[in-house]
């Protein structure tokens, strides 16, 4: 493959943001060549990456040329749609035996090893598509940024919400003064209920007791980074993400949907505040069933101090009779400005003003503003793709942008991980009212799991 010169790759990058920026062909033939594709994490939502290296027919539009999970059941599907495809459980081996065939690597494991497997690519010049959200803590999420530079690579987070016509809406009328000043947002989450065929599974004794690992299982390679412990079903295959040492809980992981529309569209950078205002208590290293959190951000520029709460668990903000619905919808999110406020749901997806039925159809046929920012067809996946064969720009949600928004929704993560308030210096990276705190900023590895030190 041809690459860029770092220096245009960065121009590249800044452009992008005003929808302008045009790659040049990254493969060394035609726009139309496929690409050899990797997939890591092959089960679950990994089946949203290899699915859409075919067409609505199953036909390959990109070679999926080699296949790893940790897990032969979870990943059965996978690999029996691509019996060509070399198939491994440690990435690592498969980046060794490959590298020179592969092109890009999509990366779907759980959080926790998000980050290893995403440099040890982008290492060996690999653009990396990796899912929300996009590691597992904030010295993670400074160094993909570094790493992305560094490597000279193309790299997209799966927030699917980045890639619609919603949020391009909300940042369309936020740039047009149709809201007016936005100093409030508010956003929460219904999730999903506990239980054993749940997203969360809560154990019956903390921490979980022993069982026997599956057959179909490497457990030590699940573990990755992570300290050594025993194996429980409620750590894998699949409720992984109430334990903080693998998940960043339902905040983590849907603040990358529901929070992206106000993160682009207001600027709002790093929060200065985060605090937990309710928690309804947890075991020492799960989540709790519900918590309200409130992140406080500076001004920005002529844009005034936000303050933004978010719900979970079920739990949500009063209505207001100024917002004109008869109540909240399960999960989503609302701008709350001057002149008008947005309403969109737990992704940004559709996005509209909070208004009559008849004076939003008013203003949609004579007020909205014209669109100006270039839409995507196809979702991320697509959007990645096209980046790499130079048929399209670089993904909106790159490394530069997709790990800003999920360091902010970590430090409220990290508030409500502790059931505290957080005091954020970001330039430093550093948390300045608990040093105690500190220590979850860059967490302890396990040898044989070190990467980006150098970075």
């Amino acid at each position: 493959m041809n690459s860029l010169t770092r220096r245009n790759f960065i121009r590249s990058t800044s452009a992008v943001v005003a929808g302008t920026a045009i790659i040049p062909h990254l493969l060394s033939c035609s726009p139309s060549k496929k690409l050899n594709i990797a997939i890591v994490g092959v089960g679950g939502r990994g089946e949203a990456q290899w699915s859409s290296c075919l067409d609505e027919n199953g036909q390959a539009i990109h070679n999926v040329v080699a296949m790893c999970d940790v897990d032969d059941q979870r990943a059965a599907k996978g690999f029996n749609t691509f019996p060509n495809a070399r198939k491994f459980k440690d990435f690592r081996k498969m980046l060794d035996e490959m590298s020179n065939e592969i092109d890009a690597v999509m990366i779907s494991t759980p959080d926790h090893t998000h980050f290893p497997a995403a440099v040890a690519a982008m290492q060996l010049g690999k653009h990396v598509y990796v899912e929300k959200p996009l590691a597992h803590n904030v010295w993670q999420l400074r160094t993909l940024k570094k790493a992305a530079h560094y490597y000279n690579v193309i790299t997209q987070m799966g927030n699917q919400g980045h890639a619609t016509d919603g949020i391009r809406r909300v940042k369309e009328w936020v740039d047009a003064g149709v809201l007016g000043q936005v100093k409030e947002v508010i956003a929460w989450f219904d999730g999903p209920e506990f239980g054993p065929d749940k997203y969360f599974n809560k154990a019956d004794n903390y921490p979980p007791q022993a069982q026997a690992i599956p057959e179909s299982l490497d457990w030590d390679l699940w573990l990755g980074p992570a300290a050594k412990r025993p194996y429980n079903s409620v750590y894998a295959p699949k409720t992984w993400r109430g334990f903080y040492d693998f998940g960043n809980g339902e905040l983590g992981d849907w603040a990358c949907h529901t929070l992206d529309a106000p993160f682009w569209s207001l600027n709002l950078g790093m929060p200065h505040t985060t605090e937990a205002l309710f928690h309804s208590g947890a075991p020492e290293g799960f989540l709790p069933d519900q918590s309200i959190i409130k992140f406080e951000f500076a001004e920005r520029g002529n844009q005034p101090p936000v303050t933004l709460m978010w719900y979970e668990g079920g739990l949500k903000p009063e209505n207001r009779p100024e917002w004109k619905i008869p109540e909240l919808p399960g999960s989503g999110m609302i701008m709350v400005g001057e002149k008008q406020n947005i309403i969109t749901g737990g992704r940004p997806n559709n996005a509209q003003l909070m208004m009559s039925k008849a004076d939003w159809d008013n203003w949609v046929e004579k007020e909205m503003p014209e669109a100006s920012i270039p839409r995507i067809e196809g979702g991320p996946q697509q959007e990645f793709f096209r980046a790499l064969t130079g048929e399209g720009p670089l993904p909106g949600s790159n490394f530069d942008y997709a790990a800003d928004l999920t360091e902010m929704a970590l430090l409220g993560v990290l508030a409500q991980r502790f059931n505290t308030r957080v005091e954020y210096d970001a330039q430093n990276m550093k948390v300045t009212n608990n040093e105690a705190l500190n220590n979850y900023i860059k967490e302890p590895v396990r040898d044989g799991w070190q990467y980006g030190e150098d970075l």
